[in-house]
């Protein structure tokens, strides 16, 4: 297989992402969750997708759609598509799965993979992660990670804006 075939084996429709969580959680894996628009990677993203892989042994990643980003940052995002944000993601060794979700949230998703952790950045208390309390109930952790101080994407786009003028 080649490295291209790698990444894109790990991009995968939420039935087939079902099948692949199915067979993993039969294996004794423990399976993280996170999600977010990643649009831009920057040291920040890495950072945080490392201590997110650290919590278990299978890394999932939910990526919003386009439409989804664009309905939560504003017109001008995402700046990449929908296949540069899931190839990027993909081509991480920490990232095991990959899956893109229409809505505003990856409620529907999480319920999906049922995964045992799921994770989201500094800025999200617990109790407002989408998907906590039915992670919670069938016994699952939820964790908010630190982000990494001085690094966003909006921080990046606000610089590519100004450096042009």
């Amino acid at each position: 297989m080649s490295a291209f075939d790698n990444i894109q084996r790990k991009i995968q429709t939420w039935a087939q992402a079902r099948q692949t969580t199915s067979e993993w959680q039969a294996n004794g894996e423990k399976i993280v969750f996170t999600n977010g628009c990643f649009d831009l990677l920057h040291y920040g993203h890495i950072h945080y997708l490392a201590d997110a892989k650290d919590l278990g042994s299978k890394l999932i990643v939910g990526i919003n759609s386009s439409d989804s980003v664009s309905r939560l940052k504003g017109p001008t995002r995402p700046i990449n598509d929908d296949l540069t944000r899931l190839h990027n993601m993909a081509a991480l060794e920490m990232v095991d799965l990959v899956a893109v979700f229409e809505e505003d949230t990856p409620l529907d998703l999480i319920r999906l993979l049922h995964p045992d952790v799921l994770v989201k950045g500094g800025d999200w208390p617990v109790e407002s992660i989408a998907g906590a309390a039915d992670v919670l109930s069938w016994g699952g952790t939820v964790r908010s990670l630190p982000f990494v101080t001085g690094y966003s994407t909006t921080s990046i786009e606000s610089k590519i804006k100004t450096s042009g003028n």
